[in-house]
């Protein structure tokens, strides 16, 4: 199907796993339809894959509603600019990605416009609010999910949802010589490797750095030869990490490969260790007022996304209070046992949840996106 024009598409990221999806995305749409012009939101990836970016992750980085509500200027003078490049630029098509807080009022905005919209990575709207899968529906031409039952989910609202893979299959996967990887990081591959993911938001950081601090110094003081190692984010200054008492290196070096276990906030993290094997403890804290909030409106057995594919409680989760540094460790020494029974029945789980995520028939989720998007733009010829 050719694509007589070169259209213009605005992405809309505003996290940082929306960052790197949205790159892969705009390197697909580039390949699919030579010259088209990439407008949006989003960080340093996107810039890399040749996005024109209006507002970038370090202004946008934000969750929890008392978070929300103490930015609410800088997101309506945001929206304002976002709305007058849609009209200035002569945008075609509107791919948002995930972050319902921004992207469903852009979504409306962009459909009331005209304008075509390819909602990619869709909100959890089947964990904390329902009727929004309505407005889905509504706002969008089509939906792209990730989770293998959100398609179904979206449908029953009305919503032209489809599956494409998740978009962690289309990432090469790092070095999995374990003890090569470790010698190569300063690190003895004779000793097990304890992973910490405390967040890719500087306030995630701020509510768990401390507390997976604690529960490693906990872990080491119990099994003597453990090496915890932090995870970070690149969109977090290493400033952050100030004061943590264990060495630090990229989140995407290959640590959660070739970590013997992992300790994780709940996110995506949880899928990566699904998708590397990595037997993982799931932790996560917010601010009071939100989580009151989501407990009101959370209506799911699990909040780690691993669980959640793989239809069962796989890796143990621990949620505010109950996420102490005691717990956490107890829950983790089983899993840097190599041996362990507890460490080889969370493995086999995690397995399921992997081959859960693959598209049927396969394929890259950002090649099926961009097929997508040239097919809603023909149709607007």
């Amino acid at each position: 199907m050719a694509i007589s024009t070169t259209p213009t598409v605005f992405i809309a990221a505003g996290e940082p796993s929306g960052d790197l999806h949205g790159a892969g995305l705009a390197r697909a749409l580039r390949a699919r339809i030579p010259g088209v012009r990439i407008l949006g939101m989003g960080g340093a990836r996107m810039r890399e894959a040749g996005a024109e970016l209006l507002a970038e992750l370090d202004e946008l980085s934000v969750m929890g509603f008392a978070e929300v509500v103490s930015r609410l200027p800088y997101f309506i003078r945001l929206t304002r600019r976002v709305h007058e490049a849609l009209a200035r630029e002569r945008v075609d098509l509107v791919i948002p990605i995930d972050y319902p807080g921004f992207n469903l009022r852009l979504a409306r905005h962009a459909k009331e416009r005209g304008l075509g919209v390819l909602y990619y990575i869709a909100p959890q709207v089947w964990a904390w609010h329902a009727s929004r899968a309505h407005d889905l529906a509504r706002d969008t031409d089509r939906v792209a999910v990730i989770l293998p039952f959100e398609a179904d989910f979206l449908k029953r609202a009305g919503a032209n949802a489809v599956f494409v893979g998740h978009p962690l299959l289309d990432l090469p996967d790092p070095p999995r010589d374990a003890a090569a990887w470790a010698r190569s990081h300063g690190l003895d591959p004779a000793r097990p490797i304890l992973a910490l993911f405390p967040g890719s938001r500087a306030q995630e950081l701020k509510r768990h750095l401390e507390l997976f601090s604690r529960t490693a110094a906990e872990v080491v003081a119990r099994m003597p030869g453990v090496q915890p190692v932090f995870g970070a984010s690149p969109d977090l200054a290493p400033s952050l990490f100030a004061g943590a008492p264990w060495p630090r290196m990229p989140g995407d070096s290959g640590l959660l490969q070739n970590a013997t276990a992992a300790l994780a906030k709940s996110g995506t993290t949880t899928l990566e260790a699904a998708l590397a094997g990595t037997p993982l403890v799931v932790a996560y804290r917010m601010n009071r007022l939100s989580y009151q909030m989501a407990r009101r409106l959370v209506k799911v057995p699990h909040i780690a996304l691993a669980n959640l594919v793989a239809g069962g409680r796989v890796a143990p989760e621990f949620v505010q209070h109950e996420a102490t540094p005691e717990r956490l460790a107890g829950a983790l020494l089983p899993l840097l046992d190599v041996g362990s029974v507890e460490r080889a029945a969370m493995v086999d789980g995690l397995l399921g949840a992997r081959q859960a995520l693959v598209a049927e028939g396969g394929g890259s989720a950002a090649v099926h996106v961009a097929e997508m998007a040239a097919e809603l733009l023909e149709r607007r010829r």
